[in-house]
């Protein structure tokens, strides 16, 4: 009986903590920029569960750039604090002076996780398109773990398929588990059950998944895998779970 108990117990859990997906959110208030009007970009950084609209704290962040042209600028001077969800929550403004392709990312500071009793970092990303250029959009940044993009991450309709491919260390990572969840900020969205909260794909051989995205707005595609390295917790070596998110717009089309 006791055993039972204990595996019963031990599939409750899992099962919430599948539900209860985190992840690092990099939100601009434009994906595509093509009048002056709209170059004024702010930018939400938070650390929560989207789809259920929880917001978790989040320590102020190791790093956070903008990459375009094959330059990469610090932003970190700009990040001022915010509440996002309820939480404690950082927010920037960035100004786009010229055409190009805008990749932001987020490296955050680890954050110890009780319930998984394991480290988290979210590297987290998103692609601005601004004035009619759109090259490089498939470039990846060199971060620890990352989603290069293979359906270009701007000007994408609802109902799309999104292509990505989850990379490591600079590698392909072959059948990476990818979570998604949308970004369900008007609450609009419900889930029938826990099931659905989090939508989950596999990555083939050559770290590439595909998703159809059923509905407008903000999504978040999340890889995780496991550093090889571990960060100490009170004596004790912990796992770190390494996340590469990447946040995309998908946008219903204009109707008459």
């Amino acid at each position: 009986m006791w055993k039972i108990c204990c595996a019963s117990l031990a599939l409750v859990l899992c099962f919430v903590a599948r539900a209860e997906a985190h992840f690092g959110m990099l939100i601009p208030s434009a994906s595509t920029v093509t009048e002056k009007k709209d170059a004024d970009l702010k930018l939400a950084i938070s650390f929560s569960h989207p789809m259920e609209m929880q917001g978790m704290e989040m320590a102020e962040p190791k790093a956070f750039t903008v990459s375009m042209g094959g330059r990469t600028e610090d932003l970190k001077a700009s990040l001022k604090p915010a509440s996002i969800m309820g939480h404690k929550a950082w927010q920037a403004a960035y100004k786009v002076k010229r055409p190009g392709v805008y990749q932001f990312a987020v490296e955050p500071a680890p954050y110890y996780e009780p319930a998984e009793n394991c480290y988290i970092i979210h590297y987290a990303k998103t692609v601005v398109a601004a004035f009619g250029n759109e090259e490089g959009w498939d470039e990846p940044l060199g971060l620890k773990t990352e989603i290069v993009p293979l359906t270009r991450p701007f000007a994408n309709y609802a109902g799309n398929v999104f292509q990505g491919r989850v990379l490591l260390d600079g590698k392909p990572v072959p059948g990476a588990e990818v979570e998604v969840e949308c970004y369900n900020k008007k609450k609009s969205h419900q889930a029938p059950n826990e099931y659905f909260v989090t939508q989950v794909v596999k990555a083939d051989e050559n770290g590439v998944f595909s998703y159809g995205v059923p509905w407008a707005g903000w999504w978040g595609f999340s890889a995780l895998n496991t550093a090889r390295e571990k960060i100490d917790y009170k004596g004790e070596p912990r796992d770190v779970e390494l996340g590469a998110v990447l946040w995309l717009e998908f946008t219903a089309p204009k109707t008459n």
